[in-house]
């Protein structure tokens, strides 16, 4: 199989049609893969690699494009992009596979969604990881209004704020309809409560660069929950981190824990 370019299946959570991908073993164990803000299940997922691991690894590999990015609808309104309806987009693509228990794994924003879909649907979640996000899961990542501001200005030329600029970049480097991000990053950055992450009873693995100057911490993080191990993910920034070698052989042998019982 081609792992370079998957071909969409298409589903309907609400009234906002999702694009899914999937590739692997069909009798292995699902992963659901979350991708980040201004990503795609492609930029975060099979570029860097991941759908390749995995799939060497005997998993099932199953990715969604988040409603407002790549091949799934792109509402413009606001109200569309709190994390509770995105985790419920990704709740429903597994009830549609008729999946009722899937190893999750996000990134960024992705690892948002993770946590809002394990705590409401804690029966499908198996494991969850949360890459790219620590402490800022909960005690926030700072002022994001610059970077909605950077996604509607006219140019990049116009854009002085230096996060603002780097997603701005990466919007233009991805083709996204920035009026849609604008309108996810303006809603969809609700934090996750800390009772509600410490009744959790799932394994988690939470993998940070430590560059990371937007994730929080990754060992504070786990140490708020009952099962959590923190991986730091050497010399990688928020950008880079997501398709590191380390984080990957980390991953890997988590799911090996997890299923081995020893976590």
């Amino acid at each position: 199989m081609n792992l370079d370019r998957l071909q969409a299946g298409r589903f309907t959570s609400g009234d906002v049609e999702i694009a899914w991908y999937e590739a692997g073993n069909p009798d292995g164990f699902p992963i659901l893969l979350i991708h980040g803000f201004a990503s795609t299940a492609h930029v975060n997922w099979v570029f860097p690699g991941w759908f390749k691991t995995l799939d060497e690894a005997g998993f099932r590999v199953i990715a969604l494009d988040n409603r407002g990015h790549g091949q799934s609808d792109k509402p413009h309104d606001p109200e569309a992009y709190h994390p509770e309806m995105m985790a419920a987009d990704a709740a429903a693509l597994l009830d549609s596979l008729d999946i009722g228990s899937a190893h999750v794994m996000g990134y960024s924003m992705g690892a948002r969604i993770s946590a809002f879909l394990a705590i409401a649907r804690p029966d499908l979640v198996r494991s969850v990881v949360f890459g790219g996000l620590g402490l800022g899961m909960i005690e926030g990542v700072g002022d994001w209004d610059p970077i909605a501001a950077a996604l509607l200005a006219d140019s990049l030329d116009d854009v002085s704020d230096e996060r603002g600029r780097m997603f701005r970049a990466f919007a233009e480097q991805t083709k996204s309809d920035r009026m849609a991000l604008a309108a996810c990053i303006s809603t969809s950055r609700t934090l996750v409560r800390q009772d509600d992450l410490a009744r959790l009873t799932m394994p988690a693995l939470i993998g940070v660069g430590t560059r990371d100057d937007i994730a929080g911490s990754a060992e504070e993080l786990a140490q708020l929950m009952l099962r959590a191990r923190a991986v730091d993910i050497p010399n990688r920034d928020h950008m880079l981190a997501v398709g590191d070698k380390v984080f990957k052989a980390a991953a890997l042998e988590f799911f090996n824990d997890v299923e081995a019982g020893s976590i």
